[in-house]
Protein backbone atom coordinates (compact mmCIF):
# COMPACT_ATOMS: atom_id res chain seq x y z
CA UNK A 1 0.00 0.00 0.00
CA UNK A 2 1.34 3.07 -0.80
CA UNK A 3 2.32 5.36 2.40
CA UNK A 4 4.06 8.61 2.69
CA UNK A 5 7.63 9.26 4.66
CA UNK A 6 5.95 10.78 7.55
CA UNK A 7 3.79 7.58 7.59
CA UNK A 8 6.30 4.56 8.02
CA UNK A 9 8.55 7.31 10.35
CA UNK A 10 5.32 7.36 12.50
CA UNK A 11 5.32 3.79 12.79
CA UNK A 12 9.52 3.16 12.94
CA UNK A 13 8.85 6.07 16.21
CA UNK A 14 5.95 3.75 17.77
CA UNK A 15 8.21 1.11 17.68
CA UNK A 16 11.64 2.39 18.18
CA UNK A 17 12.88 1.14 15.42
CA UNK A 18 14.82 2.52 11.47
CA UNK A 19 12.84 1.85 7.97
CA UNK A 20 15.23 0.78 5.66
CA UNK A 21 15.35 2.84 2.76
CA UNK A 22 16.75 0.96 -0.36
CA UNK A 23 17.42 2.51 -4.04
CA UNK A 24 15.99 0.42 -6.38
CA UNK A 25 16.59 1.35 -9.87
CA UNK A 26 15.74 -1.32 -12.13
CA UNK A 27 13.20 -3.86 -12.01
CA UNK A 28 15.06 -6.79 -10.61
CA UNK A 29 15.85 -4.54 -6.91
CA UNK A 30 12.59 -3.37 -6.91
CA UNK A 31 11.04 -6.54 -6.85
CA UNK A 32 13.38 -7.95 -4.46
CA UNK A 33 12.63 -4.90 -1.66
CA UNK A 34 8.88 -5.17 -2.01
CA UNK A 35 8.86 -9.43 -1.66
CA UNK A 36 11.16 -9.14 1.09
CA UNK A 37 9.59 -6.27 2.86
CA UNK A 38 6.08 -8.52 2.23
CA UNK A 39 7.94 -11.66 3.82
CA UNK A 40 8.95 -10.08 6.79
CA UNK A 41 5.91 -8.00 7.09
CA UNK A 42 7.63 -4.82 7.87
CA UNK A 43 7.32 -1.21 6.21
CA UNK A 44 9.61 0.20 3.69
CA UNK A 45 11.04 2.71 1.21
CA UNK A 46 11.62 1.93 -2.29
CA UNK A 47 14.00 5.43 -3.18
CA UNK A 48 15.18 6.59 -6.76
CA UNK A 49 18.44 8.87 -6.78
CA UNK A 50 19.19 11.65 -9.30
CA UNK A 51 22.82 10.48 -9.60
CA UNK A 52 21.15 7.22 -11.47
CA UNK A 53 19.41 8.71 -13.88
CA UNK A 54 22.17 7.45 -16.63
CA UNK A 55 21.22 3.81 -15.74
CA UNK A 56 17.10 4.20 -16.23
CA UNK A 57 15.90 7.44 -16.45
CA UNK A 58 13.09 8.30 -13.23
CA UNK A 59 9.99 9.08 -15.92
CA UNK A 60 10.41 5.02 -17.10
CA UNK A 61 11.25 3.35 -13.56
CA UNK A 62 8.96 5.97 -11.08
CA UNK A 63 5.81 5.06 -12.59
CA UNK A 64 6.77 1.39 -12.04
CA UNK A 65 7.67 1.84 -8.13
CA UNK A 66 4.74 3.68 -7.53
CA UNK A 67 2.60 0.77 -8.76
CA UNK A 68 4.55 -1.91 -7.44
CA UNK A 69 4.34 0.41 -3.90
CA UNK A 70 0.18 0.43 -4.30
CA UNK A 71 0.08 -3.09 -5.31
CA UNK A 72 2.09 -4.23 -2.02
CA UNK A 73 0.79 -5.98 1.18
CA UNK A 74 2.86 -3.59 3.13
CA UNK A 75 2.90 0.34 3.58
CA UNK A 76 5.73 1.26 1.31
CA UNK A 77 6.89 4.84 0.69
CA UNK A 78 7.86 5.88 -2.68
CA UNK A 79 10.56 8.21 -2.08
CA UNK A 80 13.32 10.96 -4.05
CA UNK A 81 17.06 10.51 -3.00
CA UNK A 82 19.59 13.40 -2.78
CA UNK A 83 17.47 15.68 -5.67
CA UNK A 84 19.93 18.07 -6.69
CA UNK A 85 17.26 20.33 -8.30
CA UNK A 86 14.27 21.72 -7.80
CA UNK A 87 13.11 20.36 -10.99
CA UNK A 88 13.75 17.17 -10.49
CA UNK A 89 11.88 17.09 -7.44
CA UNK A 90 8.79 18.33 -9.08
CA UNK A 91 9.24 15.62 -11.47
CA UNK A 92 9.18 13.00 -8.95
CA UNK A 93 5.92 14.41 -7.41
CA UNK A 94 4.69 14.40 -10.50
CA UNK A 95 4.82 11.12 -10.91
CA UNK A 96 2.99 10.12 -7.39
CA UNK A 97 6.27 10.04 -5.41
CA UNK A 98 5.28 10.18 -1.55
CA UNK A 99 8.50 11.42 -0.09
CA UNK A 100 11.43 13.75 -1.47
CA UNK A 101 15.00 14.56 -0.04
CA UNK A 102 16.35 17.57 -1.86
CA UNK A 103 20.22 17.61 -1.39
CA UNK A 104 21.52 21.15 -0.88
CA UNK A 105 24.67 19.93 1.25
CA UNK A 106 27.28 20.63 -1.15
CA UNK A 107 25.00 24.77 -1.04
CA UNK A 108 25.89 27.17 1.47
CA UNK A 109 23.65 27.40 4.32
CA UNK A 110 21.67 29.89 3.19
CA UNK A 111 21.08 28.53 -0.44
CA UNK A 112 20.49 25.25 1.14
CA UNK A 113 18.24 26.77 3.51
CA UNK A 114 15.85 28.97 0.70
CA UNK A 115 15.46 25.26 -1.34
CA UNK A 116 14.37 23.45 1.36
CA UNK A 117 11.68 25.74 2.10
CA UNK A 118 10.48 25.51 -1.36
CA UNK A 119 10.92 22.13 -1.84
CA UNK A 120 8.81 21.89 1.28
CA UNK A 121 6.03 24.07 -0.71
CA UNK A 122 6.09 21.92 -3.51
CA UNK A 123 5.05 18.91 -1.49
CA UNK A 124 2.64 20.06 0.40
CA UNK A 125 0.66 20.43 -2.37
CA UNK A 126 0.75 17.04 -2.91
CA UNK A 127 0.61 15.77 0.37
CA UNK A 128 4.34 14.37 0.05
CA UNK A 129 6.31 14.43 2.92
CA UNK A 130 10.32 15.91 2.49
CA UNK A 131 14.04 15.21 3.74
CA UNK A 132 16.96 17.55 3.78
CA UNK A 133 20.34 17.53 4.91
CA UNK A 134 22.92 19.34 6.84
CA UNK A 135 26.61 18.74 6.67
CA UNK A 136 28.33 16.21 4.43
CA UNK A 137 28.74 12.64 4.26
CA UNK A 138 31.85 13.50 1.91
CA UNK A 139 31.88 11.37 -1.27
CA UNK A 140 28.85 11.60 -3.32
CA UNK A 141 25.75 9.50 -2.77
CA UNK A 142 27.03 7.42 -6.33
CA UNK A 143 30.17 6.08 -3.86
CA UNK A 144 32.47 8.01 -5.98
CA UNK A 145 35.81 8.82 -5.16
CA UNK A 146 38.96 8.49 -3.69
CA UNK A 147 39.49 4.19 -3.44
CA UNK A 148 43.38 4.70 -1.42
CA UNK A 149 41.75 4.03 1.34
CA UNK A 150 42.46 7.21 3.18
CA UNK A 151 40.64 8.75 5.36
CA UNK A 152 37.54 10.94 3.79
CA UNK A 153 38.75 14.44 4.86
CA UNK A 154 35.73 16.24 3.23
CA UNK A 155 32.87 14.83 6.18
CA UNK A 156 31.65 18.00 7.58
CA UNK A 157 29.40 16.56 11.15
CA UNK A 158 25.81 17.94 11.48
CA UNK A 159 25.97 21.28 14.51
CA UNK A 160 23.17 20.33 15.86
CA UNK A 161 22.35 23.31 16.95
CA UNK A 162 22.57 24.82 13.66
CA UNK A 163 20.04 21.80 13.20
CA UNK A 164 17.50 23.69 15.46
CA UNK A 165 17.50 26.59 13.02
CA UNK A 166 17.33 24.81 9.62
CA UNK A 167 14.54 22.12 10.96
CA UNK A 168 12.35 25.53 12.31
CA UNK A 169 13.03 27.60 9.26
CA UNK A 170 12.58 25.09 6.52
CA UNK A 171 9.69 22.80 7.88
CA UNK A 172 10.72 19.71 7.21
CA UNK A 173 10.04 16.44 8.15
CA UNK A 174 13.50 14.12 8.45
CA UNK A 175 16.94 15.20 8.73
CA UNK A 176 19.51 13.31 7.01
CA UNK A 177 22.66 13.88 9.75
CA UNK A 178 26.16 13.50 8.91
CA UNK A 179 27.33 12.04 11.98
CA UNK A 180 30.25 9.78 10.66
CA UNK A 181 29.39 7.27 7.96
CA UNK A 182 30.12 7.40 4.08
CA UNK A 183 28.17 6.63 0.84
CA UNK A 184 29.47 3.50 -1.42
CA UNK A 185 31.90 0.97 0.05
CA UNK A 186 33.82 1.60 3.37
CA UNK A 187 37.44 2.25 3.30
CA UNK A 188 38.21 2.72 6.49
CA UNK A 189 36.33 1.48 9.78
CA UNK A 190 33.60 4.65 10.63
CA UNK A 191 34.54 6.79 13.67
CA UNK A 192 30.22 7.44 14.70
CA UNK A 193 29.28 10.01 16.55
CA UNK A 194 26.13 9.37 18.06
CA UNK A 195 25.91 12.34 20.37
CA UNK A 196 25.32 14.52 17.00
CA UNK A 197 21.94 12.41 16.68
CA UNK A 198 20.78 12.41 20.37
CA UNK A 199 21.21 16.23 20.34
CA UNK A 200 19.73 16.84 17.39
CA UNK A 201 16.49 15.25 18.08
CA UNK A 202 16.34 16.54 21.64
CA UNK A 203 16.58 19.90 19.70
CA UNK A 204 14.02 19.16 17.05
CA UNK A 205 11.28 17.84 19.19
CA UNK A 206 12.73 14.47 17.98
CA UNK A 207 12.53 14.88 14.24
CA UNK A 208 13.29 11.67 12.25
CA UNK A 209 16.55 11.22 11.71
CA UNK A 210 18.20 9.94 8.61
CA UNK A 211 21.63 7.82 7.99
CA UNK A 212 23.09 7.73 4.91
CA UNK A 213 26.34 5.75 3.92
CA UNK A 214 24.64 2.51 6.22
CA UNK A 215 26.63 0.21 4.15
CA UNK A 216 29.66 -1.47 5.74
CA UNK A 217 27.86 -0.20 9.23
CA UNK A 218 28.07 -3.10 12.20
CA UNK A 219 25.27 -4.67 13.51
CA UNK A 220 26.00 -3.14 17.10
CA UNK A 221 26.54 0.51 15.54
CA UNK A 222 23.30 0.06 13.66
CA UNK A 223 21.84 -0.74 17.16
CA UNK A 224 23.37 2.18 18.89
CA UNK A 225 22.21 4.93 16.06
CA UNK A 226 18.88 3.50 16.35
CA UNK A 227 18.74 3.73 19.99
CA UNK A 228 19.68 7.00 19.45
CA UNK A 229 17.28 7.92 17.02
CA UNK A 230 18.08 6.76 13.67
CA UNK A 231 14.99 6.23 12.18
CA UNK A 232 15.29 5.55 8.18
CA UNK A 233 18.57 3.99 6.95
CA UNK A 234 19.76 4.12 3.43
CA UNK A 235 21.15 1.09 2.23
CA UNK A 236 22.01 0.29 -1.26
CA UNK A 237 25.91 -0.61 -2.17
CA UNK A 238 26.08 -4.06 -0.30
CA UNK A 239 22.84 -4.77 -1.46
CA UNK A 240 23.68 -4.36 -5.24
CA UNK A 241 27.25 -5.81 -4.77
CA UNK A 242 24.97 -8.89 -3.65
CA UNK A 243 23.40 -9.49 -6.65
CA UNK A 244 26.43 -8.41 -8.58
CA UNK A 245 28.62 -11.61 -7.07
CA UNK A 246 25.69 -13.50 -7.14
CA UNK A 247 25.47 -12.86 -11.16
CA UNK A 248 29.29 -13.94 -11.34
CA UNK A 249 28.85 -17.34 -9.08
CA UNK A 250 25.87 -17.87 -11.86
CA UNK A 251 28.20 -17.67 -14.88
CA UNK A 252 31.23 -19.02 -12.73
CA UNK A 253 28.82 -22.44 -12.61
CA UNK A 254 27.95 -22.94 -15.86
CA UNK A 255 29.20 -25.83 -17.78
CA UNK A 256 31.74 -25.28 -20.75
CA UNK A 257 29.15 -24.52 -23.93
CA UNK A 258 26.33 -24.18 -21.66
CA UNK A 259 24.26 -21.39 -23.26
CA UNK A 260 24.10 -18.28 -21.05
CA UNK A 261 20.78 -16.74 -20.62
CA UNK A 262 20.30 -12.92 -19.11
CA UNK A 263 16.67 -13.65 -17.13
CA UNK A 264 18.70 -16.25 -15.69
CA UNK A 265 21.27 -13.74 -14.65
CA UNK A 266 18.74 -11.33 -13.68
CA UNK A 267 17.01 -13.58 -11.25
CA UNK A 268 20.28 -14.86 -9.24
CA UNK A 269 20.88 -11.27 -8.60
CA UNK A 270 17.18 -10.28 -7.96
CA UNK A 271 17.13 -13.54 -5.13
CA UNK A 272 20.49 -12.78 -3.83
CA UNK A 273 20.04 -8.94 -3.40
CA UNK A 274 16.03 -9.95 -1.58
CA UNK A 275 17.90 -12.11 0.98
CA UNK A 276 20.79 -9.18 1.40
CA UNK A 277 17.54 -6.75 2.00
CA UNK A 278 15.93 -9.13 4.30
CA UNK A 279 18.94 -8.94 6.68
CA UNK A 280 19.32 -5.59 6.49
CA UNK A 281 15.80 -4.88 7.28
CA UNK A 282 16.06 -7.94 10.32
CA UNK A 283 18.49 -5.51 11.71
CA UNK A 284 16.82 -2.35 11.32
CA UNK A 285 13.58 -3.68 13.18
CA UNK A 286 16.06 -4.78 15.99
CA UNK A 287 15.05 -8.31 14.95
CA UNK A 288 18.20 -9.66 15.11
Amino acid sequence: MLATLNDVMKIAEERKIAIGSFNTPNLESLEAVIRAAEELSLPVIIQFAQCHEPWIPLSVIGPVMVEAAKRADVPVCVHLDHGETLEYLQQALAIGFTGIMYDGSVLSYEENLANTKRAVAMAKATGASVEAELGSMGRRESGAGDDTGAADETKIYTDPELAQSFVADSGIDALACSFGTTHGIYLTEPKLDFDVVRRVRELNDNIPVVMHGGSGVSPMDYRKAIEAGVRKINYFTYMDKAGGNAAAQYLASLQEGEPVFFSSIAMAGRDAMKENVKRAMNMFACME
